[in-house]
């Protein structure tokens, strides 16, 4: 898996892009991050395009923007 080196700001989101090897690889990163989102009851906007990318959006859309716990749910998803 490559990925940009951290999670940058946009606005008032957290934006991580990652790129995989294929498709399937893709997928299944996408399935741990939905397993830890579940987890933690905090969930990122998830886009998988081109095939073998994925780009994760964290914000709190309930408190109109970046919270601390977008900032754990980008560590839980760096851990995984």
């Amino acid at each position: 898996m490559a990925s940009d080196a951290v999670w940058r700001q946009e606005g008032e989101s957290l934006v991580r892009d990652y790129e995989f090897e294929d498709f399937k690889a893709a997928m299944a990163f996408v399935n741990r991050v939905a397993d830890a989102a579940e987890a933690a009851n905090h969930h990122p906007d998830i886009l998988v395009h081109e095939w073998n990318k994925v780009r994760l959006t964290l914000t709190t859309h309930s408190e109109g923007g970046l919270t601390d716990n977008d900032h754990k749910m980008a560590e839980r998803i760096d851990a995984l």
